[in-house]
């Protein structure tokens, strides 16, 4: 019976490597943001070279392969509840800055306070208020007064 080897030599880590390399780059040059953070298409990824890779005459076993899409499932679902959730705190921090339109507001302004009533709000991730001709962004509210 013939072994199976399922080591790498020298010649075929350097070639691997230089494959990597060269993809990465590719990764940069079409607008791609390289990240140290592996996402779920990476783990997707991992797990399909290791399965494309094992030694058939040793295959992984049922439980390894369970656990491990186990373990996709709940980073893909992780990940789905953060975008949610960094969708609803942008949704909660536009509807902060809607509701005190109209309402007189004091400012922490550095060193400086100023106070006047809220004429306009943007919305988005960090929302800023129009006070006095001038946009704040809401964490220099010290106090908020009904008109």
């Amino acid at each position: 019976m013939e072994l199976l080897n399922t080591q790498m030599s020298t010649s075929e880590k350097t070639m691997v490597e230089n494959q990597v390399n060269s993809y990465n780059k590719t990764l940069v040059r079409e607008g791609k943001k390289t990240s140290s953070e592996l996402g779920k298409d990476d783990f997707l990824k991992l797990l399909i070279t290791q399965l494309s890779n094992q030694d058939p005459t040793n295959p992984m076993e049922d439980t390894q392969f369970i656990s491990q899409m186990a373990q996709f499932s709940s980073l893909e679902q992780m990940t789905n509840m953060s975008t949610a959730f960094s969708k609803m705190a942008t949704l909660i921090n536009s509807s902060e800055a809607a509701s005190t339109l109209g309402k007189t507001v004091e400012l922490n302004i550095g060193d400086t306070t100023t106070t006047g009533i809220v004429e306009g709000a943007t919305r988005g991730d960090n929302p800023q208020i129009l006070v006095n001709g001038m946009y704040y962004s809401m964490d220099k509210i010290a106090a908020i007064y009904a008109n």
